[in-house]
């Protein structure tokens, strides 16, 4: 995920030191506070969980989210404070990584508006 255009690695705002963050290079702050994991502070619209986990939280349009939720891709964020936030599961294989990857392009298209 850190070698889609527009993006950079950092450490999560939110998550415990293992966790990655991906920020955007060409916006800093959010547009509005439910495109986040972190809001107020940098622009934080998904981290990945340590190397033995893989899943990712993200924010994606409560719509879309609660449709992969629907699919069994994914689940609502733990501790939202939004209707946004999500956690998705780490992929099994190849195929479901470029599913994962679209996910992940689908969040940052949402917290680029």
């Amino acid at each position: 995920m850190f070698a889609l255009d527009g993006v950079v690695e950092g450490h999560s705002q939110v998550s415990p030191a293992s966790s990655r963050a991906v920020f955007l290079t060409d916006q800093r702050d959010e547009r509005a506070p439910e495109t986040s994991l972190a809001p107020g502070m940098r622009l934080e619209p998904v981290h990945l969980h340590g190397v033995d986990d893989t899943s990712v939280h993200l924010t994606l349009p409560s719509e879309r989210g609660t449709e992969l939720v629907g699919l069994g891709w994914a689940e609502p964020h733990q501790y939202a404070e939004f209707d946004t936030e999500f956690m998705v599961y780490g992929p099994r294989d190849e195929a479901e990584l470029d599913d994962v990857l679209s996910v992940i392009a689908e969040s940052l298209a949402f917290a680029r508006g």
